[in-house]
C-alpha cells in the first residue's frame, strides 16, 4: 500500500497560463537589466522558472540572490524549495537548516527540512522536524499529514490517525490525508473505514493511482475481486508503470482462478520493479501450476520480503541445497504455520535416507509428535537450546533441495504417528454405541492471524462459522466431534461431543483423531495432521484455495487420504456442504453395513 505525499511545485503551467508566465519573466528580465542588483526581482524570476518547469534556471537566479544578500532567509528557502524538486536534498536540508541556526525558521522552513530529512533516510530527524512545524502552526496540514507517516513507518499506528485527522479538520479536501489515513485504518483491520477514505480522497482527486490501489486492497480483502481488479486497472490507465499496482493486480487474478494470466502480470511487474514480495508472490502462482523447478527457486525470495523476512535464521553453518553429506548432522527447523510443518516434516525421514543425522526443530505445541517422524534422531521445540549440527535447511526448502517435481512428492500414506496408549486412553472415553457408527471430526476455522489484516482476510475465507456446518448434522449413525482448538465451539444444541479442552498438544490432538474414521475441515492444520496420520480427510476449501492444493483437482497428490471439495465461486460454501452431505449420507450408510471404527 502507498502513502502519498504533495510535490512541491506541483504542475508545471501549459498553455495560457504558460504564456502569462513567460510575460511576466520577460517583464523581470526587462526590470533586471536596469536594476542588476535587485534581489527581489531575481527571486521572482526563480519562482517563475520553477513554475516553467526550468528548476536549473530557478536554482541560477536564487544563488546569485544569495550571493548579494546571505541573509536573505525568504530567499535561502525559496532556494531550498527549487534544490528539493530537483532532488538535491543533501544540499537543500543545508540551506534548511541554515535558516534554523539563523533563527530565523518558521513552521514552512520546519516541514520541508522534515521531508528532506525523510528522502535522506533519518527517519528520528524528519519526525522531530515535522514535530517542531507543528509546535509552531499546530494547524499545518502538510506537517500533520507527514508526521502521520512518519510514526505509521514505525508502528503507531494509533498516534498516526490522530495526526491525519487532525490534517483532515485543518484542510477538508486533503485528499492525501485521506488516503493514509485509509492506510493506517486498513492496517488495523479496520477495513470498512479505510475504504471510506480511500473513496473520499478519489472523490477530491480523480487521477489517484495510488489511492485507487489501495482501494483495490482492500476490496480484494473483503472478497470482492471484480472491483479489486477494476480499481488496480484504472490505476494502470493514469500510471501504466506501476509495478505495486501490476502486482496487485496478479494478486487478484490468481484468487480469482486466472492463475496463467496472473504469472505473465507478475513478470510485467518485476521487469519494472524487482521485489521480494512479487517475486514471493509469483512463486505461489508458479507451485500452484505445478511449475515446480522455477516455483521452488524463487520461493526462497520470502526470505527477502515484507511478510516473511523477518523470520529468517542467521545461523553461521550453511544452508543444505540438497549437496551429499553423508554422515554430517543437518538441522531442519520449522518456518511458517503448523499446517506448514505437518505436510514438510515428512523430507526429515528422507533427509535420514540420505544418510544425514537429522535433529528437527518444530513449534512447541507439535515437538512431541514430531518425535514419532522415522529417522529423526532428536526433536527440539523451538526456543530451546540447539545441540551441534553441520548444515541447516528451513523446512519449506527442502522440496527445493530434493528437486521435487509434481510428479516425484513424496506421498507417504501415512509418516505421523499417535501413541498407542493415549489412543485407547481416549478410545475409554468415547461413547460406547452401537456398532456400525461413524465417528466423524470436524474442524470449521483457521487461526484468524490477527497480527496481520491481510491473513485475518484470508482466513476469513477459508473459514466458516461452527453452525454452517449444521447441514451434516443429522445423518443416521453418525457421531459428530469437534477438532476446533481456536475460536468458538460449536452450539450444545448441535450435539458435537467436544474433547478438544483436554487437548494439550498435536500429539494428544493425534490420538483422538486415530480413534475416528473420517476428518471435515477446512484448509487448517487439523486437515494437514489427520492426512499425515493416514485418516481419510474431506477438506472444504475455499475458491482462491492456496498453492498446495493446485488447479482443478479434487485430490491431492501431497496426501493419497485426502479428497477437496471445493467452491464453484468465491464464497459460496453452500453447494460445498450439499456435496459434503451426499458424500457421507453414502458413507455412513456403508459403515452401517460394515459395523466397524477406524
Amino acid at each position: 500500500m502507498r502513502e502519498t505525499t504533495e510535490r512541491i511545485f506541483s504542475g508545471i503551467a501549459t498553455g495560457a497560463a504558460a504564456k502569462k508566465l513567460e510575460q511576466s519573466l520577460l517583464a523581470c528580465r526587462e526590470n533586471h537589466r536596469k536594476k542588476p542588483y535587485d534581489i527581489g526581482c531575481m527571486t521572482a524570476m526563480g519562482l517563475l522558472e520553477c513554475q516553467l518547469g526550468r528548476p536549473a534556471n530557478a536554482e541560477k537566479w536564487m544563488l546569485k540572490s544569495l550571493t548579494l544578500a546571505p541573509q536573505a532567509h525568504d530567499v535561502r528557502y525559496h532556494y531550498a524549495l527549487v534544490l528539493l524538486d530537483q532532488g538535491k536534498n543533501a544540499e537543500a536540508i543545508t540551506a534548511l537548516q541554515q535558516i534554523v541556526q539563523a533563527g530565523a525558521a518558521n513552521a514552512d522552513v520546519w516541514y520541508y527540512l522534515g521531508n528532506a530529512l525523510k528522502r535522506q533516510g533519518d527517519e528520528a530527524g524528519s519526525e522531530q522536524a515535522l514535530a517542531e512545524a507543528i509546535k509552531i502552526k499546530p494547524d499545518h496540514a502538510g506537517a500533520l499529514n507527514n508526521l502521520g507517516n512518519a510514526v505509521s513507518r514505525r508502528g503507531d499506528l494509533d498516534a498516526a490517525i490522530g495526526y491525519y485527522e487532525r490534517a483532515i479538520a485543518a484542510k477538508p479536501d486533503y485528499a492525501f490525508a485521506f488516503n493514509n489515513l485509509g492506510l493506517a485504518l486498513a492496517a488495523k483491520g479496520v477495513l470498512d473505514k479505510a475504504e471510506d477514505c480511500y473513496r473520499r480522497a478519489l472523490e477530491l482527486r480523480t487521477q489517484y493511482p495510488e489511492s485507487l490501489n489501495n482501494l483495490g486492497i482492500v476490496r480484494r480483502m473483503r472478497g470482492d475481486l471484480e472491483e479489486s481488479k477494476n480499481c488496480y486497472r484504472r490505476a494502470l490507465e493514469l500510471r501504466p508503470d506501476y509495478a505495486e499496482a501490476l502486482n496487485n493486480l496478479a494478486n487478484a487474478l490468481k484468487d480469482s482462478g486466472e492463475v496463467e494470466a496472473a504469472l505473465a502480470m507478475y513478470r510485467r511487474a518485476l521487469a519494472l520493479m524487482d521485489t521480494p514480495d512479487t517475486r514471493h508472490n509469483m512463486a505461489l502462482a508458479l507451485l500452484a501450476l505445478g511449475q515446480y523447478d522455477e516455483g521452488w527457486r524463487e520461493y526462497e525470495s520470502r526470505w527477502h520480503g515484507s511478510q516473511l523476512g523477518h523470520t529468517r535464521r542467521a545461523f553461521a553453518q550453511p544452508v543444505w541445497r540438497g549437496e551429499d553429506a553423508q554422515g554430517r548432522t543437518l538441522l531442519i527447523h520449522a518456518e511458517q504455520g503448523f499446517g506448514d510443518t505437518l505436510q514438510f516434516c515428512r523430507y526429515a525421514t528422507m533427509a535420514a535416507e540420505r544418510g544425514f543425522t537429522v535433529i528437527l526443530e518444530s513449534q512447541p505445541a507439535l515437538a512431541r509428535l514430531m518425535k514419532s517422524l522415522r529417522g529423526v534422531t532428536q526433536v527440539v521445540a523451538r526456543g530451546e537450546p540447539l545441540p551441534a549440527f553441520d548444515l541447516h535447511c528451513p523446512m519449506m526448502d527442502l522440496p527445493r533441495a530434493f528437486a521435487t517435481q509434481p510428479d516425484t512428492i513424496p506421498a507417504f500414506a501415512s509418516y505421523l504417528a499417535a501413541d498407542a496408549d493415549e489412543v485407547a486412553r481416549w478410545r475409554d472415553l468415547m461413547p460406547r454405541g452401537q456398532g456400525g457408527v461413524l465417528r466423524v471430526g470436524l474442524a470449521w476455522a483457521g487461526n484468524p492471524r490477527v497480527q496481520s489484516p491481510e491473513l485475518t482476510a484470508v482466513d476469513r475465507r477459508r473459514s466458516l462459522s461452527a453452525d454452517a456446518l449444521r447441514p451434516l448434522l443429522g445423518v443416521p449413525q453418525v457421531e459428530f466431534y469437534s477438532l476446533q482448538k481456536v475460536g468458538d465451539a460449536a452450539p450444545a444444541d448441535m450435539g458435537i461431543i467436544d474433547f478438544m479442552p483436554q487437548c494439550g498438544d498435536f500429539a494428544d490432538s493425534a490420538a483422538l483423531i486415530a480413534n475416528l474414521d473420517l476428518v471435515i475441515s477446512v484448509d487448517t492444520s487439523v486437515a494437514h495432521l489427520a492426512a499425515a496420520l493416514g485418516k481419510p480427510v474431506w477438506l472444504l476449501n475455499r475458491y482462491d484455495n492456496c498453492w498446495r492444493w493446485f488447479i482443478g483437482r479434487d485430490d491431492s497428490p501431497w496426501y493419497p487420504s485426502l479428497r477437496q471439495f471445493r467452491q464453484p465461486a468465491p464464497g459460496q460454501w453452500a453447494p460445498v456442504l450439499a456435496a459434503v452431505r451426499a458424500a457421507l449420507d453414502d458413507k455412513a450408510s456403508m459403515m452401517m453395513h460394515h459395523g466397524h471404527h477406524a
